[in-house]
């Protein structure tokens, strides 16, 4: 879901500190950051207020400083969110989940430039390309920082039919198959015609069972009405009982949505709550990457 808080605190100007340059990648503008030499990418899908906001730009180059060809593609086309504009009318014009579809070709090219393994970070409604991206292996490692839109079956998959009989060997032709579905107290009838029973079953076997492949962390925040902690915790239930997938999932505490590009100025002066979780996770983003995207598998880093 989104609302007011994917808005508070809107980016400020530049103060034209960034290290990167801006150059088109896959017909989108984007902002690079660090060795173009690099064998390793991240990729760094923003919030509502787009590619030029200043505090995810420090964070790209952060991340480049690591040794990372860092790369954050403008995925509105020029047209971020606007303080004050109407959320919900921005977001029907630019939702989510379709987003991936602009990420897809920004990776292919850097997989054409010799790049070897990409990590990608989505913040807020960034979150929702990442997830998806995540659910191909299009990269090796992801990572959702205050998550809008992903869903519990995002990450888990769903297969929402029970006493489901998957062997097609068993399928008539032109026989008609109910399901029970198990959201809902509701019948769901499938025809299998006599053109492929077969991979008709399997496809949406495929479809129902999409699910994140890669090692994946997830970081929320303690006051978060777009993505609760309890939906977060519901998150890291279902990657506990998915030992395939190597996962980190942490609630920062004293910060709100938005804490990791939106924060204040003031925010990380001394004595203030939310300085440390801040510089934890500058530090800590570069770790996820650093242990996750690497020739040799590895175990995705747990302290932050």
């Amino acid at each position: 879901m989104s609302g007011p808080a994917c808005c508070d605190n809107p980016p400020g100007v530049s103060s034209g500190e960034e290290s990167g340059q801006i150059k088109k990648i896959a017909s989108l503008n984007s902002y690079v950051s660090g060795n173009p030499d690099s064998k390793l990418a991240v990729l760094l899908i923003s919030d509502i207020y787009g590619y030029e906001a200043p505090k995810l730009r420090i964070i790209a180059d952060k991340v480049a400083a690591a040794g990372y060809y860092v790369v954050v593609p403008d995925m509105f086309f020029g047209d971020p969110f606007i303080p004050k504009s109407n959320l919900q009318d921005w977001i029907k014009i630019h939702p989510a989940k379709p987003a991936v579809e602009f990420a897809k070709p920004v990776i292919g090219a850097l997989k054409e430039k010799g790049i070897s393994n990409i990590g990608a970070a989505g913040f807020c409604w960034g979150a929702k390309a990442v997830v998806e991206l995540a659910k191909d292996a299009s990269i090796q490692a992801a990572a959702l920082l205050h998550p809008t839109f992903v869903t519990l079956d995002d990450i888990k998959g769903t297969f929402p039919f029970k006493n489901v009989n998957r062997n097609p060997s068993v399928l008539e032709k032109d026989s008609c198959l109910t399901f029970q579905q198990s959201d809902v107290n509701k019948k769901v009838k499938l025809f299998v015609s006599e053109i492929s029973k077969q991979s008709c079953v399997f496809c949406m076997v495929d479809m129902m069972f999409s699910e994140v492949k890669v090692p994946v962390a997830i970081l929320g925040a303690e006051f978060d009405k777009e993505s609760p902690p309890e939906v977060v915790k519901q998150f890291e239930a279902a990657l506990q009982v998915k030992p395939e997938v190597d996962h980190f999932v942490k609630i920062y505490h004293g910060v709100s949505h938005g804490w990791t590009v939106r924060y204040r100025d003031e925010d990380i002066t001394a004595g203030n709550v939310h300085r440390r979780p801040i510089r934890i996770f500058w530090i800590g983003l570069v770790s996820v990457f650093r242990r996750s995207i690497r020739p040799c598998k590895t175990r995705i880093v747990k302290h932050l």
